[in-house]
């Protein structure tokens, strides 16, 4: 295979990283999807494998995405959920219980703390990742500051240990 068919390739595939923060906001909205429409996590990762991820829409091409991270952040956060809201609600400053905030953060809150939970992805990556969507989700808010102090508190009650 020649350089230039090898640099073609590159430029056409995404990389491991963009795969995985793709799978992220899918994740994220997935979350918010299965709350607003009261629909299974089985039923909503289907619909996004089959008709979102990585998928001619008229606009364009959907991102790709990490399939396998995706499905692992949606189950843990159903799993986990308990726990997660939990350990949400404790990093929420002002006593803010977790079904008073809006629900965009908290199904961010819900995959991030779904990666918290199981070891996979260092806290540190999983805190900046997660504050990336917010900024892409709330441009001109403070949302973004909000949410890396919330994580921050939860990071380092869940996974003490990467502290």
């Amino acid at each position: 295979m020649s350089d230039q068919s090898t640099d073609t390739n590159k430029a056409q595939r995404p990389d491991r990283r963009a795969l995985s923060s793709a799978a992220r906001l899918y994740a994220v909205q997935a979350l918010f999807q299965m709350e607003a429409s009261s629909q299974g996590a089985d039923r909503i990762q289907q619909e996004f494998l089959t008709y979102r991820i990585d998928v001619d829409h008229p606009d364009g091409r959907t991102p790709e995405a990490d399939e396998a991270l995706f499905g692992r952040i949606v189950d843990d956060a159903v799993t986990w959920q308990s726990r997660i809201d939990q350990a949400t609600d404790r990093g929420l400053v002002a006593k803010w219980p977790i079904d008073r905030i809006d629900p965009v953060l908290r199904a961010l809150f819900r995959a991030a703390g779904a990666e918290l939970v199981t070891p996979k992805t260092p806290p540190k990556v999983v805190i900046v990742e997660y504050v990336r969507l917010a900024e892409a989700f709330f441009p001109d808010g403070r949302e973004p500051k909000f949410v890396n102090a919330v994580l921050d508190h939860m990071a380092r009650e869940i996974r003490s240990d990467a502290f």
